[in-house]
């Protein structure tokens, strides 16, 4: 089978674009909040659950951002493909 007519080249290529983009949006949450929030002085900081703000929003609430995010996105976006040429020839 050739590449080009492989359909699965597409849904890959699809997937790792999103994987980029989470990967991009993860970052651009933990810097935005890290060194937004954490550029401050020390004895300006704000705590939250005894962490301070920044730290609390760039890893601990991206984390549970990002786990949803990810699981809805794989549920919704992400298809199964046959690995096997066999099952491919089936379809």
């Amino acid at each position: 089978m050739s590449q080009q007519k492989d359909y699965r080249f597409s849904i890959a290529n699809r997937e790792a674009l999103i994987g980029i983009g989470l990967v991009l949006f993860n970052f651009i949450w933990w810097f935005g909040f890290a060194y937004g929030l954490g550029s401050a002085d020390v004895s300006e900081y704000h705590y939250i659950f005894g962490f301070p703000a920044w730290f609390f929003y760039s890893c601990i609430i991206g984390v549970l951002i990002m786990a949803v995010l990810v699981f809805f996105i794989v549920k919704k976006f992400f298809v199964n493909v046959p690995f096997d040429d066999e099952e491919l020839e089936k379809r």
